[in-house]
C-alpha cells in the first residue's frame, strides 16, 4: 500500500470531478490524501467525510468575474496578490506533512502548492490536469486570434509549475503533441462511477446545463428547439414553456443524460467529454472571455462530436439545426478513447509500490511489505537533504506517448 498526496485546484466543478474520479479508484489500494481549496474542498469534504480519505483545506488562487461571467483582471490580480502572501507559510506546513508521512507520490489537477512543497522534498509528483493541453498540443489548427490567446495562456500555465516526473494531459480531444515534449502521456477524460454505470439511450429530450448569468435569449431560444429541455445548475423553479428546472444531483443528472437525445452546454472539458462518452452529441456554448472554452468547443467541432455557438449568437434556429445534424448516432467518437482512468492508474502505480494484496500473491518477491515501509520512512528521515535526492520510478515512464 502506498501514500498519495493529491492536490487540486479550487477553480469550478471540473477538476474536483476529475480528482475524485481517480481518488474512488486509488483509496481501495492506498492511503490517499487531498489539498483543496474553496469550492474543491466543500465538495471533496463532503463525498469523503467517512471515509478513510482525509481532505485538508488550504488556499489556492481565483477567478473573480462580472456579472455577466465576464473575467474582472483587476479583481482576480488583486485578490491573488493578496492570498499570496500566505503562501510560503502553506507551503512549509505541507513540508512538515511530507516528512512525517513519507508518501510516496504526489499528483497535482493544476494546483501550484503541493508541488512546490514536493520539489523541496525531493518528491516526484505527477501533473494530471486538463490545463496542460496549452503547453504540450500541437494547437496549429486553431483561428489565428485564438492561437495568439493560447500563446498568452500557455505562459501562465507554465508559471504554476514546472519540475514534474510526468505530464498527463486529460481531454476529450487528442491533436499531435508539440514535437519537443518529454514525459507527456495523452489521455481521455477521467470519468466517475456515475457515468460509467450509466446505459445510455435515446430518447426524446434534451439536457441543458446553464450558469445562472446565462443570457435571456438563451431561455427563449431553447423554448423553440421543437421538444423539452431539462434544465441544470440554475437550481428548481417553476416550468417555464417547454423548459423543465431540476436540482444539480449528480446521479439524476447522469441517468437524464443517459437517457437524451443530446446535450446543450458551456464549453467545460468534462462535461463535453462525459457526454461524447455517452453517445451524446452537444452544442457548445464558451462562456465569453473564458478562452480555454473556445478551444473547447473548436476541437468539439473538429471531431464531429457537435457544434459551437456564442450565446448571444444562439436561437431556436440554431437549436433545431443542430438537432437535425445529429439525428444519428455519434460515429466518429470512440468511447473507449474517451475513457482516461486505465491510462492515468496505470502511470500512477508506477511510482508507488505493490499493493498489500499483490505482495501477498507474489512469490518471488524477496523483501516483505514491512521492509518496504521501512525504507520509505528511512527515505523521508529529516536528516536526509531533500533536494539532492534523486528518484527512480518502477517501470518505463520515459518518451512521448500519443
Amino acid at each position: 500500500m502506498g501514500t498519495i498526496f493529491y492536490s487540486v485546484s479550487g477553480e469550478g466543478r471540473g477538476h474536483a470531478t476529475r480528482v475524485k474520479a481517480m481518488v474512488d479508484e486509488l483509496c481501495g489500494k492506498h492511503r490517499v490524501v487531498i489539498y483543496a481549496p474553496d469550492m474543491a474542498y466543500d465538495f471533496l469534504s463532503q463525498a469523503y467525510q467517512k471515509t478513510d480519505v482525509q481532505v485538508r483545506r488550504i488556499p489556492g488562487l481565483s477567478f473573480h468575474y462580472t456579472a455577466y461571467r465576464h473575467l474582472n483582471p483587476v479583481k482576480t490580480l488583486w485578490q491573488n496578490a493578496v492570498n499570496a502572501i500566505g503562501f510560503p507559510g502553506v507551503i512549509q506546513r505541507i513540508q512538515r506533512d511530507i516528512e512525517s508521512e513519507c508518501p510516496d507520490v504526489a499528483i497535482t489537477d493544476f494546483e501550484p502548492l503541493l508541488p512546490r512543497a514536493a520539489q523541496r522534498c525531493g518528491l516526484p509528483f505527477i501533473s494530471l490536469d486538463h490545463q496542460h493541453f496549452l503547453l504540450t498540443y500541437d494547437l496549429s489548427s486553431l483561428p489565428r486570434w485564438l492561437r495568439m490567446i493560447a500563446a498568452l495562456m500557455s505562459g501562465v500555465v507554465g508559471a504554476y509549475y514546472d519540475g514534474q516526473a510526468q505530464t498527463i494531459v486529460s481531454s476529450f480531444y487528442f491533436p499531435p503533441l508539440r514535437p519537443e515534449c518529454q514525459n507527456v502521456e495523452q489521455i481521455g477524460v477521467l470519468l466517475r462511477p456515475e457515468i460509467l454505470q450509466a446505459k445510455s439511450a435515446r430518447g426524446e429530450h434534451v439536457v441543458a446545463y446553464l450558469r445562472r448569468s446565462v443570457p435571456m435569449n438563451v431561455y427563449d431560444a431553447l423554448t423553440e428547439c421543437g421538444c423539452d429541455v431539462h434544465v441544470y445548475g440554475l437550481g428548481p423553479r417553476s416550468a417555464y414553456k417547454s423548459l423543465q428546472f431540476f436540482e444539480v444531483d449528480a446521479y439524476r443528472f447522469v441517468q437524464d443524460l443517459a437517457a437524451s437525445r443530446a446535450l446543450i452546454s458551456t464549453a467545460g472539458n468534462q462535461l463535453v467529454g462525459e457526454a461524447l462518452y455517452l453517445g451524446k452529441p452537444v452544442l457548445a456554448m464558451p462562456e465569453r472571455g473564458n478562452y480555454e472554452q473556445h478551444i473547447n468547443a473548436h476541437f468539439l467541432e473538429q471531431c464531429g462530436g457537435g457544434m459551437a455557438c456564442s450565446m448571444e449568437k444562439f436561437s431556436g434556429l440554431v437549436a433545431r439545426r443542430f438537432l437535425k445534424t445529429f439525428r444519428e448516432p455519434l460515429a466518429s467518437v470512440n468511447p473507449a478513447r474517451l475513457y482516461g482512468n486505465p491510462a492515468a492508474l496505470n502511470i500512477i502505480e508506477r511510482y508507488l509500490p505493490p499493493s498489500r494484496s499483490t505482495l501477498q500473491t507474489t512469490a518471488h518477491l524477496e523483501r516483505p511489505l514491512s521492509n518496504i515501509e521501512g525504507e520509505r520512512r528511512k527515505r523521508f528521515a529529516p536528516a536526509v537533504h531533500f533536494r539532492q535526492k534523486t528518484f527512480r520510478p518502477t517501470g518505463n515512464v520515459s518518451g512521448v506517448t500519443a
